[in-house]
């Protein structure tokens, strides 16, 4: 039978390892196990997952419970962001894995009946976060608190702005569109785990502009980003392991401060989708 429910132990242990899979590849821009960057360590994004699994995981938690509990028990681990936009994305699909049955249509019900209180806690996740760049909005402003403000309505409002934000209104179209169909076309072509794992973040890096860049550095930078990855790397052989390719244009992009980090976020999310659905059973 597919789309079982899987188990709190089960999903933390998914979560974590999709995490540490992210970190082994070759990210440009981001941390991995080739380079630090950003004034920030593979090891605290390690401990990241360690400390945020059991929250993230957490059996009959709301999807904003699970997001808050993880931002508290990293920063008080690592004393930094690490992971804001991983929970983010991670708890609806944490959620949706305890229920038996499809996995899209499951995640889709539960993105639909995110309330107050899941936005009150994911708010409080996001102040303490302080992620970079995150400025200020006309309409549900995240330092006004929250109140009164479904999780869902906030992130339709962000949704024209933040990819993070738009797959909870599209149903994690980017994730089913962009991410899993990489990693599937990877992994047709023989690439080992880490290399797969470079090829989702690719595919994240060179089809949309960065959130995170954008909010740091303006949209049009973050266009000018995509379009670069694209030009340099879109048709980049992976089967060749081109690892001076990729450290030059990661170097490039640390020296300049841009840090595509919604697209490692997505490569997380992607991953840990695939993992979730492979141990339910789900037919994709």
């Amino acid at each position: 039978m597919s789309g079982v429910a899987l188990s709190a132990e089960i999903v933390a242990d998914l979560y974590r390892a999709a995490c540490l899979a992210e970190l082994d590849a070759l990210k440009v821009g981001n941390v991995h196990a080739y380079a630090a960057g950003h004034r920030m360590e593979v090891a605290d994004f390690v401990a990241s997952a360690e400390v945020s699994a059991p929250h993230l995981a957490r059996a009959g938690a709301r999807v904003g419970q699970r997001v808050r509990g993880g931002v508290e028990a990293t920063i008080s681990a690592v004393g930094q962001n690490t992971n804001l936009g991983i929970l983010l994305l991670c708890a609806p699909l944490a959620l949706a894995a305890e229920t038996a049955g499809r996995l899209q249509p499951i995640l889709s019900a539960a993105l639909a009946a995110l309330d107050e209180t899941d936005g009150a806690d994911a708010f409080a996740a996001i102040l303490r976060a302080n992620p970079g760049g995150l400025g200020r909005a006309k309409r549900h402003d995240v330092t006004a608190g929250g109140a009164g403000v479904t999780l869902a309505a906030a992130m339709a409002e962000a949704a024209p702005r933040d990819r993070i934000a738009r797959a909870y209104v599209t149903g994690f179209e980017d994730v089913f569109r962009i991410g899993l169909p990489a990693l599937d076309a990877a992994r047709h072509l023989g690439l080992s785990t880490a290399w797969t794992t470079t090829a989702v973040h690719l595919a994240f890096l060179t089809s949309v502009p960065d959130s995170h860049i954008a909010r740091k550095h303006g949209a049009e930078t973050a266009e000018q980003v995509r379009a670069e990855a694209a030009v340099a790397l879109g048709g980049i052989d992976l089967r060749s392991e081109p690892i001076d390719a990729l450290l030059a244009h990661d170097e490039m992009l640390k020296r300049a401060g841009l840090n595509p980090g919604t697209s490692a976020d997505f490569t997380v999310a992607t991953l840990f989708a695939d993992a979730v659905s492979a141990a339910r059973g789900d037919v994709r």
